[in-house]
């Protein structure tokens, strides 16, 4: 008994490994956290791997070492706090004025085929404008100062927020509408009771998704002009051939992208704890 059950063991164990690859198995929590850090250590130990064992120039790609190195001489003499938190402004003050005119915007195109009919044409065109072309325009109306970064971030996300909110409006589902008819609601209860619940918890979803864009555009943003933030910080360092600052300051905006990322979802689940989002 014990012979055929230590015999069925890596039968098991490969049935199990096999089941975790199959499409669409899920995964543990657990597992998830472990397989994701997991990869960050692997991903550190060939960097490690190839610039401490002198196989990349310093000049080229400098070492972990070397880059924590360069990130304490940032926070200890050079107020990298006061350049991240610029950033972190820039980022929110754009991103919350696209989001509070583009989601009444997407919800009014969604909502009536008539305003999609006159403003997704214009929006669309807009939408495969880069806001980098932008900036030389930006700066002669806006100079180099914080409005010039701000509308960066915001031409780089409204247009994004507005078409994606007008179709997850638009795909509402039309037996609700028609109940809510029947029931004695006007149009403007319609959009009021159905349609904006409905696409509450998606709408919450594509914020967080633009939210990620939005930290492209700030170090595009930062590039020209500035004197302050991440992106001026990576600037200076490429002209001094520091790729250990340039790597470090890469590193910070993943960084503060995740923590945000990982907060927008948590309030999501709270706000809309029905929703399977």
């Amino acid at each position: 008994m014990t012979n055929a059950h230590t015999a069925s063991a890596p039968a098991n164990a490969v049935r199990r490994a096999r089941r975790a690859l199959a499409p669409l198995e899920p995964v543990s929590g657990q597992a998830r956290w472990v397989l994701g850090i997991g990869f960050f250590i692997l991903f550190f130990a060939v960097w490690a791997f190839f610039t401490l064992g002198g196989y990349v120039s310093p000049t080229f790609l400098a070492s972990p070492v070397t880059m924590v190195q360069e990130a304490i001489l940032l926070f200890t003499q050079f107020n990298f706090m006061f350049d991240i938190g610029m950033t972190i402004w820039r980022v929110l003050a754009g991103f919350i004025l696209a989001t509070l005119i583009a989601v009444p915007l997407g919800i009014a195109m969604g909502a009536h085929k008539g305003v999609e009919a006159f403003l997704e044409p214009f929006v669309s065109f807009c939408r495969y404008l880069p806001a980098s072309a932008f900036i030389p325009l930006l700066i002669l109306w806006a100079g180099i100062g914080e409005l010039q970064k701000v509308l960066v971030i915001f031409i780089g996300s409204v247009f994004q927020i507005v078409l994606m909110v007008a179709v997850c409006v638009g795909a509402a589902r039309r037996d609700l509408v028609e109940a809510a008819y029947t029931l004695g609601a006007n149009p403007a209860g319609i959009v009021k009771r159905v349609l904006i619940p409905g696409a509450a918890p998606e709408i919450a979803e594509i914020l967080r998704l633009v939210l990620g864009w939005a930290w492209t555009y700030v170090i595009v943003a930062e590039l020209i002009g500035s004197s302050s933030g991440i992106g001026h910080m990576i600037t200076d360092s490429q002209a001094l051939l520091n790729t250990g600052q340039i790597i470090f300051g890469i590193i910070v905006i993943g960084l503060i992208g995740l923590v945000s990322d990982f907060a927008f979802k948590a309030l999501n689940r709270r706000l809309f704890a029905w929703s399977s989002l």
